[in-house]
């Protein structure tokens, strides 16, 4: 693989100081609006035990004092009468260091939903099981779920979005697994195989979930008696269920409940019978999942709504890790849509997809995974989606970013935050659906004001909306560069708008677009929600966490001797990547004794087993980088490329090598692997020639002699 290098050190201008003083007082503020974004008044805001009220204008002040050894979460809740509550959480790092804001932590403006009779508040997980690494994890992570504490583990891996779940009338996830008290006897003939323990159903009800889909390709992986076994346990829950049964007219069957006082019916499909015999799907010779075959979903749609009933469709499909459904999945839900299903909610990806309103009715087309062991970077962010219906009419629905921290779904805070919503903004947007901002959520509402207006008038509708966006004056943005730094960050910028120009000093300067492969790299969020970060690999008997940080409050250290190396790096292989692309590591470092780097790329062939790779691949160098010891953060950059071909997945791992000295605390921040996805250019309007080149994290300047020039003075970015 041919490598082009490019190696920046540099000695920044700041040293070891915590970013805040202890036990330092703050203020939260913001406004609570209705959804004619009138002020509400008297809204109840709650955190911990501290409650303010909304004065007339709808704006609160939420004094809170925050200690600098913490890495603080702010988990408000917003309680009105007549009103749905709403419970959304920051950390102290957004709120304060990234808007770099000192004493006032900022809300954007949020909306909240009136009640009204019968209107209706659901919630949506997406992939769920409890198997596998939550018992036996790799490299010698703290074991989640213990056989002696099975309930009391399993309660405390959704304990994170009980608040989120409980809230809404009727919520429901995709239960991606075979329920069983032992393994239940012979697998399918496939790959992959699950089997969660009962308590999952336990831990599910009690976290708020009323529904389980049925409907997915590891409802029957362990044949007749896992079927058996898992509508056992099913049935004596308290979780409704549907999408699979013992035989096809049982799977085809819907589950039906009443919510306030209206009647619904829950349907579940899986997009595909299997290979294998006997299939994945149910029929007249054995149990499985129901067949999300076109005639399966319109007749059984059409069943449900001709009694009446409001029908919401759950079906799991598409390619794992694409960004966009097939065509065969998009036909599906949108059939359903038109055949008179008020609601159609997708998974199987693994990753999230875009939202689509089609005929004012709602399309979650991948929702993620919601409680899932996979450990590769690009699973880890999904999504909660609320979804308020006016007696089958869609009236609005409101998306809560998650992260799934460690196995655990935690609420996303900071840079997370803005990973989930930047992709499913931008997903959204290519269906002409736009996601607007309410807090720390993403809202979605009617393209129009009633859903009986003429296409032609919604089409007219649409231009307008789009016509009154793009004349939304620009909001400017001055990057600021570490000194003679290349390369910065583009998170503080808001999620909901897009890069519209960038200006440069002058034509000799070009920049490039591109994103982090690296969850939780600047370790502001690293312990938070009792669930440290399970991406990266290090030395555990060797680390610390700092309570300052390079660029933010938090940054990790590594003990270093003079008796051998260390190597630190990304945990697992990244098997969403892509192949043959520029790629920077970027990171901050501080070492009072001169250390050497030494940068690797290790790949997984394409047939080759995890651990075959792990402990027989080899590394491959990448270059050395000599650090001076010194007490001010240093910056250092280095270029490669990925692989191009042979290669399901790669990672990067880094040596370091005590040089002077018999002892030293390496710190390191803002560990970020930036994958490019746009070449380098001095245009001002932003190359999105693709989607990964839509959801920009970082921002690039060429290495010439004017670089050094254009971050002195400043790039400023607009965005709208």
């Amino acid at each position: 693989m041919r490598q082009f290098i490019t190696i920046i050190i540099i000695l920044a201008a700041f040293s070891f100081q915590p970013n805040v003083n202890a036990n330092q007082t703050v203020n939260i503020t913001g406004r609570l609006l209705d959804e004619s974004q009138n002020p509400l008044s008297d809204v109840k805001i709650t955190l911990n035990n501290k409650t303010v009220m909304s004065n007339k204008q709808g704006r609160f002040v939420l004094p809170v004092e925050r200690s600098s050894t913490e890495q603080t979460i702010y988990q408000l809740s917003f309680v009105k009468n007549d009103y749905f509550k709403n419970i959304q959480t920051f950390s102290h790092y957004e709120l304060f260091s990234l808007q770099a804001k000192k004493h006032h932590g900022v809300i954007a403006d949020m909306t909240l939903v009136a009640k009204k009779a019968k209107r209706v508040m659901l919630a949506f997980g997406g992939d769920v099981m409890m198997d596998r690494r939550y018992y036996k994890p790799y490299f010698g992570d703290s074991i989640l779920i213990h056989p002696e504490t099975r309930l009391k583990d399993s309660k405390a891996v959704v304990e994170n979005i009980k608040p989120y779940m409980s809230i809404a009338d009727y919520a429901a996830v995709n239960l991606e697994t075979q329920i069983a008290d032992k393994k239940p006897g012979e697998r399918a003939p496939k790959s992959v195989t699950f089997y969660s323990r009962p308590e999952i159903l336990d831990a599910l009800a009690w976290a708020g979930v009323d529904y389980v889909s049925l409907g997915n390709n590891h409802t029957y992986d362990y044949l007749e008696p896992g079927m058996q076994s898992t509508l056992a346990f099913l049935k004596q829950s308290q979780l409704g269920y549907s999408g699979a049964g013992m035989n096809e007219e049982q799977a085809l069957k819907a589950h039906r409940d009443t919510i306030k006082d209206t009647e619904f019916s829950m349907l579940g499909y899986v997009g595909w019978e299997g290979r294998s015999e006997p299939t994945q799907t149910a029929n007249h010779q054995h149990g499985g999942a129901a067949y999300g075959s076109m005639n399966n979903i319109v007749n059984s749609v059409q069943k449900e709504v001709a009694k009446g009933r409001i029908t919401i469709v759950q079906y799991h499909g598409s390619q794992e890790y694409a960004s966009s459904p097939t065509g065969v999945t998009e036909q599906r839900l949108k059939s359903a849509l038109d055949n008179g299903a008020a609601l159609a909610i997708a998974h199987h990806p693994h990753v999230t997809q875009g939202l689509e309103l089609y005929d004012n009715k709602l399309i979650a087309y991948s929702m993620g995974n919601f409680i899932f062991d996979q450990n590769f970077t690009a699973t880890q962010h999904s999504f909660i989606l609320y979804v308020w219906l006016d007696e089958g009419i869609f009236h609005r629905a409101e998306i809560v970013p998650l992260y799934v921290k460690g196995y655990k779904p935690t609420p996303a805070t900071g840079v997370n935050r803005y990973t989930v919503m930047k992709r499913l903004t931008e997903l959204s947007k290519l269906r002409n659906t736009h996601i607007r901002q309410s807090g720390g959520h993403g809202v979605i509402t009617p393209i129009t004001a009633s859903v009986t207006v003429k296409a032609v008038n919604t089409k007219a509708d649409n231009h307008k909306s789009a016509q009154k966006s793009a004349n939304k004056a620009a909001v400017q943005h001055t990057l600021t560069f570490a000194p003679g730094s290349n390369v910065v960050s583009l998170y503080h910028l808001p999620w909901h708008q897009q890069i519209s120009e960038i200006s440069l000093p002058n034509e000799q300067v070009k920049y490039r677009l591109g994103k982090n492969l690296i969850n939780g790299s600047d370790f502001e969020s690293y312990s938070t929600f009792d669930s440290p970060e399970r991406g990266l690999f290090f030395d555990r008997s060797i680390m610390s966490l700092n309570n300052y940080g390079a660029s933010g409050n938090t940054s990790m250290s590594l003990a270093l001797n003079n008796q051998q190396t260390t190597t630190f790096g990304v945990k697992s292989f990244w098997r969403v990547y892509s192949a043959s692309r520029p790629m920077t590591i970027k990171a901050n470092y501080q070492s009072k004794n001169a250390v050497k780097l030494h940068y690797y790329w290790q790949g997984r062939k394409s047939r080759q087993k995890l651990f075959d790779a792990f402990k027989n691949s080899p590394k491959n160098l990448i270059e050395t980088v000599e650090l001076p010891g010194t007490e001010q953060w240093q910056s250092v950059e280095v270029d490669f490329n990925s692989p191009r071909i042979g290669y399901k997945s790669y990672r990067i791992m880094v040596e370091a090598e005590l040089v002077d000295g018999s002892m030293t605390q390496l710190a390191i921040d803002d560990f970020a692997v930036i994958e490019w996805h746009s070449a380098f250019t001095n245009s001002s309007k932003p190359p999105f020639f693709t989607l990964d080149s839509r959801q920009p994290a970082y921002l690039g300047l060429s290495n010439t002699s004017e670089t050094a020039k254009a971050s002195s003075q400043g790039v400023v970015v607009s965005t709208k």
